[in-house]
């Protein structure tokens, strides 16, 4: 019997053979070219992280153009980028080693220009940056662009706060228990914990601590846990958790307040196994408040498997309001490096030919006219919907090779 991964192979293959494009002159290449950066940040710009290449290459999701990139470190799971538009500023946290992959270990806040792309500055932090999968909730840049948090583990939780207008570390706050940064204002941001509770991190205007306050028990972190992957409008951060409730925190108090949670699914739905699932599984569009979620048909323990589906919600009304189905990416990974239009005819043959491998992350613009990016964690593109109609728009081509994490400036 042949398996799906040899017939896969095999396809790929042939396909490599048949699509070798013919020989052509080229024109020479013009070196010493220096390109900058608009200083005004479309709307439409996205950073797509790569783990193993180790960088975060921006794209214009209106024209799937390349701008530019920047260094993620030599860790291997990569943190977001954090962008000033405020101070034209754009903030990277990286480990590094004085024997490359051993020795003496320091993290830095990596200060880049962000018209010219260039490093202008940096922060020493203490050398205990968590790395995780996802990348998800490690850093966090506060309103008013003063200070950028970010989160420890050493076993212990803490988190490091720089100044990056004053170029320093304001403070290390320790967290016990408590994990994920989730900014809720400028000098403030949002903690999960592991017992079933969310902390408000208050600080100083200098950034150092001022108070922790905690809110009541609204999770069960064995039943039901929720995913770091929150999203946010203003002072409220919506959470996931395994089973499809979504929770809703309000930070603007002293205390953070949960409120009720409700279901993503009804009881037919979860009765034909529908589950959220994915590294980055949801989004939302603070001016629709439309919540974007990945979903596939599973069991218990699925909670990373990537989707077919993108369900999107009216959050007021607790509604599923409509289901976007992603097309395949295959052919925009595959096209580029064998030599073959991923809009032609060949590459609707290989996305008809080659399985759809779905969603893992999604991230939506936050303008008027939002665009929604998806992505699948092992195929370098990224597909392009209208956010508001699930249209698919275009793709954005060789755009690394395995990673995750999707960020909207």
């Amino acid at each position: 019997m042949i398996h799906r991964a040899e017939l896969t192979a095999a396809l790929w293959l042939g396909l490599v053979t048949l699509a070798q494009p013919a020989r052509a002159e080229l024109p020479p290449e013009e070196v010493g070219q220096v390109f900058r950066l608009p200083e005004t940040v479309s709307d439409h710009w996205v950073w797509v992280p790569d783990r193993l290449l180790r960088h975060s290459v921006l794209f214009d999701g209106d024209t799937s153009r390349m701008l530019g990139q920047v260094g993620n470190g030599p860790q291997v799971s990569p943190r977001a980028p954090l962008w000033s538009r405020a101070r034209n500023e754009i903030y990277i946290v990286e480990t590094v080693y004085s024997r490359g992959h051993r020795g003496e270990r320091k993290d830095f806040v990596v200060i880049y220009d962000s018209v010219a792309l260039d490093v202008i500055g940096e922060i020493e932090l203490p050398p205990r940056a968590m790395e995780s999968g996802t990348g998800i909730a490690l850093v966090g840049i506060l309103d008013g662009d003063r200070f950028v948090a970010v989160l420890n583990h050493s076993p212990g939780a803490s988190v490091s706060v720089a100044d990056v207008a004053q170029r320093r570390l304001a403070a290390e706050i320790q967290t016990q228990g408590c994990a994920g940064v989730f900014p809720a204002g400028p000098t403030r941001f949002g903690m999960l914990c592991g017992d079933g509770t969310v902390i408000t991190v208050h600080l100083k205007e200098t950034g150092e601590l001022d108070h922790i306050a905690r809110s009541g028990r609204f999770f069960d972190p064995v039943s039901d846990p929720v995913t770091e992957k929150g999203v946010r409008d203003g002072s409220t951060w919506w959470f996931v958790s395994f089973e499809g409730y979504l929770h809703e925190v309000d930070f603007s108090g002293d205390a953070p307040l949960p409120k009720a949670a409700w279901s993503l699914f009804t009881d037919d739905e979860r009765k034909e196994r529908w589950r959220v699932g994915g590294a980055q599984h949801i989004a939302y569009h603070p001016g629709t408040e439309r919540l974007y979620s990945v979903v596939h048909e599973g069991g218990p323990g699925s909670h990373k498997a990537p989707g077919p589906e993108i369900w999107v919600y009216d959050v007021p009304s607790k509604k599923k309001v409509d289901v976007f189905e992603t097309p395949n990416l295959m052919a925009a990974f595959l096209g580029p490096q064998a030599g073959f239009e991923p809009n032609g005819t060949t590459g609707r043959i290989v996305n008809f030919l080659l399985p759809n491998l779905g969603v893992h992350s999604v991230a939506v613009t936050q303008d008027d006219a939002p665009l929604l990016f998806y992505r699948n964690a092992d195929l370098g593109a990224v597909g392009v919907l209208d956010a508001r109609t699930g249209e698919h728009l275009r793709d954005i081509e060789e755009a690394g090779v395995s990673g995750t994490l999707l960020v909207v400036p």
